[in-house]
């Protein structure tokens, strides 16, 4: 069970980290810090263009080593399971120039936690070698790009 700790709900980065405080969650953190990410694509990420998207992926992956490394270093644990930001760029990274619609958002994030879970070769790898923000982003972020090929082969043919 994820034992969040009281700092999630005082310390902007700490929430921000924990995925807006989805990480929180007693159970399966990195599944509903997908879900979560869900709403912010559909209204927010979905709308814009493929350039401004990217941006943001950009942007929020930056933000989101820094957020990682240092929510790590207070917690002084590495990769604490409610730390989901990296959940939420890697499906974010999945669903970039996907097809429009709920049931491409819900596909996008069943097949992002496939790889995000199974974790297959290079992602597994980085998991285990890559220390601090970037670390705990970039498994995260390879995930989103095996996911991202998915979905873009499934788009194509249907």
């Amino acid at each position: 069970m994820n034992r969040a700790p009281a700092s999630v709900w005082r310390h902007p980065i700490h929430f921000l980290a924990f995925g807006l405080g989805s990480g929180a969650a007693p159970y399966a953190p990195g599944t509903v810090g997908t879900l979560a990410a869900i709403p912010l694509y559909l209204y927010l990420l979905e709308p814009l263009s493929l350039g401004v998207y990217g941006l943001v992926l950009g942007v929020s992956f930056l933000l989101g080593c820094w957020w990682c490394e240092q929510t790590s270093q207070d917690l002084g644990v590495h990769d604490h399971s409610g730390i989901v930001w990296d959940e939420f760029v890697g499906y974010w990274l999945t669903m970039w120039a996907a097809p429009p619609g709920w049931q491409w958002a819900l596909f996008g994030a069943l097949v992002f936690r496939f790889f995000d879970i199974l974790k297959p070769w290079p992602i597994r790898w980085a998991d285990r070698h890559l220390d601090g923000g970037f670390g705990i982003m970039f498994d995260d972020v390879l995930a989103g790009v095996y996911a991202w090929i998915v979905v873009a082969v499934c788009a194509w043919f249907f």
